[in-house]
């Protein structure tokens, strides 16, 4: 009987069409990536090149027209600029735009430090930060989005969420530069720059009257957006963490980790006021996670206790602030941002008598 040769020479020719087929997919594959690498490349060096400029453009300014003191003359100036910049590069240099540029100038004159800034952010970026006036705000936010690669909005929404004024560090009468950190690769935070009081939880859609566990619940059904409240580096590892002690069993609420301070974190929530009891009830449990749960190369395990209300002066005779246990306050809605500003303004400026007559 003949051998029929065409199915094998069929089936080689469509294996090396598969081969070819296979080759060309990845080489396409990979000559994209190319270009998509290089346009990255591109806008990021263009950015950064236009940012310079910008700064340039404010320096020159803000050193040869502005040092005069005549504020009338110095405005007189800006608009002939404007109006004649405008007219031959468009809208990006109006009399607004070149005001921001003295800004970004005035606000970060280093010019190293400028630098890293325009590798780093967009012009977008500066602009958010521009009106922060408290420089070690401004400092916070910019170090803050560099570190955690903030888009604009998000930068947008912490600054309308005040979160420095909520962090540990903008409380603290410590006032050690961030800055520099810009200039160096990505490393751990301090926990100051992570603990916030109080906390901003008005994602949940709790009820008027509402029980522990219905906060808990509510917290693991919104649990993105409670980690990004939470802030930096925060991973969710358990709820209901079981510590077992002489056959006695203890729950922790909520358990996570954070990759930026290398330290498990527990949470405990509580519908009350703060009571003192809480504090033994959670070094019981860093003491436990600590023997039990970490390990090699992380930092002791750190604890927040979320209040409905806390008491500063039972937290200051416990010294808690020098713990690995942070107390802070939970607001299930955001008021009006005047009343917002006022209380905490209120809590900052406690905290900060507090310091300053230890």
């Amino acid at each position: 009987m003949p051998i029929n040769t065409n199915d094998h020479t069929t089936s080689k020719v469509s294996n090396r069409d598969n081969v070819v087929v296979g080759l060309n997919s990845q080489l396409l594959n990979d000559i994209k990536s190319f270009i998509d690498q290089s346009k990255t490349q591109v806008c990021r060096k263009i950015n950064a090149e236009m940012i310079m400029l910008y700064w340039h453009i404010g320096r020159r300014i803000n050193d040869e027209v502005l040092k005069d003191e005549r504020a009338e003359y110095g405005e007189q100036i800006i608009m002939s600029l404007a109006k004649s910049l405008f007219a031959e590069y468009g809208r990006g240099f109006t009399r607004t735009a070149l005001i921001r540029m003295i800004q970004f100038y005035q606000q970060f004159s280093d010019f190293q430090i400028s630098s890293a800034v325009s590798s780093q952010l967009s012009w977008s970026h500066i602009i958010e930060l521009l009106p922060i006036s408290d420089s070690k705000g401004r400092e916070f936010y910019l170090y803050m989005t560099t570190q955690e690669n903030w888009s604009v909005r998000e930068l947008r929404s912490k600054i309308h969420k005040m979160t420095y004024e909520r962090t540990n560090y903008g409380k603290s009468l410590d006032q050690a530069q961030l800055l520099p950190n810009l200039l160096k690769p990505k490393a751990s935070v301090d926990s100051a720059l992570v603990l916030k009081d109080p906390y901003i939880l008005d994602f949940l859609g709790l009820p008027d009257e509402y029980q522990e566990s219905d906060l808990e619940s509510a917290i693991l059904k919104e649990i993105e957006r409670f980690i990004l409240e939470l802030g930096a580096g925060f991973s969710f590892v358990a709820r209901q963490k079981r510590m077992t002690v002489e056959n006695e069993h203890f729950y922790l609420d909520l358990l996570f980790f954070n990759r930026k301070l290398h330290r498990l974190v527990a949470i405990e929530l509580k519908t009350s006021k703060f009571k003192p009891e809480y504090k033994g009830q959670m070094e019981l449990y860093l003491n436990w996670l600590k023997k039990y749960e970490c390990f090699d190369g992380e930092n002791s395990p750190i604890g927040i206790i979320l209040c409905s209300e806390k008491s500063r002066a039972q937290i200051e005779l416990l010294d808690l602030s020098h713990s690995d246990i942070h107390v802070a306050e939970y607001w299930t809605e955001l008021p009006p941002i005047d009343i917002f500003e006022r209380k905490l303004q209120e809590i900052v400026l406690q905290e900060k008598i507090r310091l300053e007559n230890k």
